[in-house]
């Protein structure tokens, strides 16, 4: 038997940044000729962004004043070192993880005491004890609770994430997983002339999502089953998505190569999932960035509404990392007309160029009335 999302629950920094602010921040730095100026604009204005999120509250008011990352007068972006932007990370990452992950249990109608292991993934820093210890912690989990934590692997890894949390639950079925993905992207913005550099400060946010994940569904409330997951190196994109820690922060290669590559690649890379079944009813594509799922959707010859979750995830909060696509699965999952039965496919991709996807089908219950399904929660799971 498959295993099954229960709830999935998000949360973002509560600092708004317009996506003209953060543009506008950009071109008025020192030393912006008229081609970056061009890029910046570009950038920017074509990524399809409205809004983002940040820890970085100086970010998008003047009024903050100085810090590591900005001149409170001048308004010049600094480059702080790697250490400071990781003490940022240390000090916001855990509530964001805490906040999505007691949201996932409140959707799931699970206890925390009930949790058997957590799996957590983040690229934007590295603490030890980290995010897993933490959540152990913060939401008074048992101190037996088995923990890992997926690091380093970039945009893609909420599936390898789910894959483990569905392995712990085929290998135990009385497990209670809590998978939890966040990112404080933010803290690695520069200002910068290369065009790989203002690419990333135009898409990347902050957000978090979690998950929790057991091997039955629920008998009254929507679910979402985990029915297969797929791995795929593309031929070629090593040198062209790129995450690497810098004296300056961590830093991004993201070239023009990459929705090509995907273009060119994604249909050969999703054949395994495909495979499985033919029928797809719905795709749920981590949206590194518009040219990516324009590419994605003219490559598996897709209507022009395919994406239209993933848009909305990225007109509205940017590309958070490893969480955004869990954003996406958290949308279907709400939807008060979800059918049981219903396929879909999801799909991020990561440095390498790494094409991680799964299979889900939607369950659920019968007994349900469409119009119910919001108000209605499985039966609370408890410890033991």
């Amino acid at each position: 038997m498959p295993a099954h999302i229960l709830g999935i629950g998000t949360a973002v920094p509560t600092t708004v940044l317009p996506q003209s602010v953060v543009r506008d921040l950009f071109l008025a730095q020192p030393g912006v000729d008229r081609l970056t100026a061009r890029l910046i604009g570009a950038a920017f204005d074509q990524s399809a962004i409205d809004t983002r999120h940040t820890v970085l509250s100086e970010l998008g008011s003047q009024q903050a004043g100085s810090s590591d990352f900005i001149d409170g007068e001048s308004r010049e972006v600094r480059s702080p070192l790697t250490g400071t932007r990781n003490d940022v990370y240390r000090r916001e990452a855990p509530p964001l993880f805490a906040r999505a992950a007691r949201e996932a249990l409140a959707r799931a109608d699970v206890e925390a005491s009930a949790i058997t292991h957590v799996v957590t993934a983040s690229c934007t820093g590295f603490f030890a004890p980290g995010p897993d210890y933490r959540l152990v912690r913060d939401l008074g989990l048992v101190t037996t609770v088995e923990r890992d934590h997926l690091g380093f692997v970039g945009c893609a890894a909420a599936f390898p994430a789910l894959r483990q949390a569905a392995r712990i639950c085929a290998a135990d079925p009385h497990a209670v997983v809590l998978v939890v993905c966040g990112e404080i992207c933010s803290i690695h913005l520069r200002a910068s002339s290369d065009p790989e550099q203002i690419v990333a400060s135009a898409v990347f946010a902050d957000g978090a999502a979690a998950a929790v994940v057991t091997a039955r569904a629920s008998t009254d409330a929507p679910s979402l089953a985990l029915e297969g997951f797929a791995t795929a190196l593309t031929s070629e994109g090593e040198d062209d998505m790129r995450w690497i820690i810098g004296d300056h922060g961590f830093e991004m290669t993201l070239t023009a190569e990459v929705p090509r590559i995907v273009g060119r690649e994604v249909r050969d890379a999703l054949a395994p999932v495909l495979a499985r079944d033919g029928r797809v009813d719905r795709w749920l594509v981590h949206p590194g960035g518009r040219s990516i799922l324009d590419r994605f959707e003219t490559a598996l010859d897709l209507p022009g509404d395919a994406l239209e979750l993933s848009r909305d995830v990225l007109r509205r909060y940017g590309n958070m990392s490893s969480a955004t696509v869990l954003f996406i699965l958290a949308r279907m999952l709400e939807e008060p007309d979800l059918v049981d039965g219903s396929r879909a496919i999801g799909v991020a991709f990561g440095p390498g160029l790494t094409v991680e996807s799964a299979l889900l089908t939607a369950r659920v219950p019968t007994v349900v009335n469409a119009d119910e399904i919001a108000g209605l929660r499985p039966e609370p799971i408890t410890a033991g």
